[in-house]
């Protein structure tokens, strides 16, 4: 009986495994990409929030604490202007992080097949 049991389970979960193994690649490349790409822009998303560029561009032409005078108006949009330099670089390198991710994401499991390719060949 137990044995039995041993084999019937033992079989089912040999199936499982090299169902998993057929499906990762396919599960890879379709859903678990769209949730990459999800994480990705929710992650863009928050870095964004965080720096808060778009509040910056969007008033960079308002007086900083009710200056009205030339001198309060050009020192604001300077300053503004200086801001939103800064947050835009900080925001590329961001960008540029995110794109990184999501071709590393597509790239691992062709490099892992490579080099296991590799090592089993040599």
């Amino acid at each position: 009986m137990v044995s039995n049991n041993f084999a019937l389970y033992s079989l089912k979960i040999v199936t499982e495994i090299f169902k998993d193994i057929i499906m990762f690649p396919i599960w890879w490349y379709t859903r678990g990409f769209y949730y990459c790409l999800k994480g990705v822009w929710r992650f863009l998303k928050n870095r964004q929030d965080s720096l808060s560029l778009f509040v910056w561009v969007k008033n960079v032409f308002k007086p900083m604490y009710g200056q009205t005078d030339w001198q309060g108006i050009l020192i604001s949009i300077f300053i503004r202007v200086m801001q939103i330099f800064a947050r835009s670089i900080a925001m590329v390198f961001w960008l540029l992080c995110s794109f990184i991710a999501i071709v590393l994401w597509l790239l691992v499991p062709l490099l892992v097949s490579y080099e296991i390719t590799i090592q089993i060949l040599a």
